[in-house]
């Protein structure tokens, strides 16, 4: 009785040790699929905080750009005012 008993745990024993080499292959392969994961949301994280700069860059353009032109349009007709009287 005991060599059966012996032969089960032994067979248990062995399942064991491959259920834990599974999960931790496993467990690696899922660290390194979110270590990935985490440096990818990183660089797009990175490309996001581009384009804001790009986009308020262009803002700040537009804005000079239409103020500009309303104080061209202020001195022209000023000027032309000033003729005209």
């Amino acid at each position: 009785m005991t060599d059966k008993s012996d032969i089960q745990l032994a067979v248990y024993m062995e399942r064991l040790d491959s259920y834990i080499q599974s999960q931790t292959e496993l467990n690696k392969t899922l660290s390194a699929g979110f270590n990935r994961l985490d440096e990818e949301i990183e660089e797009i994280k990175h490309w996001r905080t581009k384009i804001y700069g790009a986009k308020a860059a262009l803002i700040t353009v537009g804005v000079l750009l239409i103020h500009s032109a309303i104080v061209l349009g202020s001195f022209v007709g000023i000027m032309t005012w000033l003729e005209n009287n």
